[in-house]
């Protein structure tokens, strides 16, 4: 197990689809291989990549299969007919033996070291708590899976969840209702971790109950952008960056972003989903108080005040000096 968020330097690489199947209803499975046969880059529990579409534009997936095999990438898509795109693409577009580029991994949602875990998932959030729980069985901890889906052909994986012979909870909305967060989360445990990765009323939900277990207990992943008044109460106002490497000094308007100031100076940053969901444009801050509005870093994370994600954060003060 690993702690601490991990960021990769990989460049885009191009991978092969050596297999494609329907996992679920409104879920494909693509399994990625190098078109050399040589090994893919390493990867831990709650990593992802990102599927770079023809037009540039790149849609973040969890990892889901075995870190131990090198050779092959797992990423399960759910289709999302209401989407921008990413996952009808996936779905109509892809097909076996097709390349694709990709970058990554990258893991902002790294299983850290505990006695116990209680993992949650809903839908195509079970993605990146399948490797987790592996990895909890391998290492001897104890923990549960709660998964939850809109009904059971909707939810992939549950057999490999069954395979793991420990605590697994299937809850088909259809059959038994939403998951009991009330009794699950009722009592705080001791030494215990809490992921939860799915849709935004979930992760919003499980956020509230665990209000009154120990600070630091609850771990999300989220796939859209938080919209709540705590990443947005700061009425956007104009401020100055300074790139230290250089001593560029540049004017961010209250109407654009840090990223697109940054990349209309030609400087060399890497962006993915411009929402703050994905950290792929994690930048370190050497000096300045910084207006957090991602969905990414965790609050231990914002009060260091060391990082940002540069596609949505801005800044409280007037400055922000950058390690670019």
């Amino acid at each position: 197990m690993t702690s601490g968020v991990q960021v990769s330097d990989h460049p885009e690489q191009m991978v092969r689809i050596a297999r494609k199947w329907q996992a679920a209803e409104d879920v494909v499975a693509l399994e990625l291989v190098d078109p050399t046969g040589a090994q893919l880059p390493v990867w831990e529990p709650g990593a992802h990549i990102d599927l770079i579409m023809p037009d540039g534009a790149a849609r973040q997936y969890s990892l889901c299969g075995d870190p131990d095999d090198r050779y092959t990438w797992r990423v399960g898509v759910l289709l999302e007919k209401e989407g921008r795109g990413g996952s009808q693409w996936v779905h109509q577009g892809l097909a076996e033996g097709d390349l694709v580029a990709t970058r990554g991994p990258r893991n902002h949602f790294p299983l850290e070291p505990a006695r116990r875990y209680l993992f949650i998932g809903g839908g195509i959030g079970i993605t990146p708590i399948l490797p987790m729980a592996r990895l909890a069985r391998t290492t001897g901890a104890d923990f549960a899976v709660v998964y939850g889906g809109r009904t059971r052909e909707s939810m992939g994986f549950v057999d490999e969840l069954e395979e793991l012979e420990a605590e697994v909870e299937i809850v088909p909305q259809s059959e038994a209702g939403l998951i009991d967060l009330d009794r699950l989360l009722a009592d705080p445990e001791p030494d215990t971790l809490i992921y939860c990765c799915g849709p935004g009323p979930l992760l919003d939900a499980v956020e509230q109950r665990v209000a009154h277990w120990p600070a630091g207990t609850l771990r999300i992943e989220r796939f859209s952008a938080r919209t709540d008044t705590e990443l947005t109460s700061d009425a956007d106002q104009a401020f100055e960056v300074e790139l230290a490497h250089s001593g560029t000094v540049l004017q961010v308007p209250a109407d654009q972003t840090l990223l697109s100031v940054l990349e209309d100076a030609g400087a060399d940053v890497i962006s993915s989903c411009a929402e703050g969901t994905c950290g792929a444009c994690e930048t370190m801050v050497l000096a300045g108080e910084i207006d957090h509005r991602d969905s990414v870093l965790s609050e231990s994370e914002r009060a260091a005040g060391d990082r940002l994600m540069i596609c949505v954060s801005r800044c409280r003060g007037e400055k922000l000096v950058l390690d670019l």
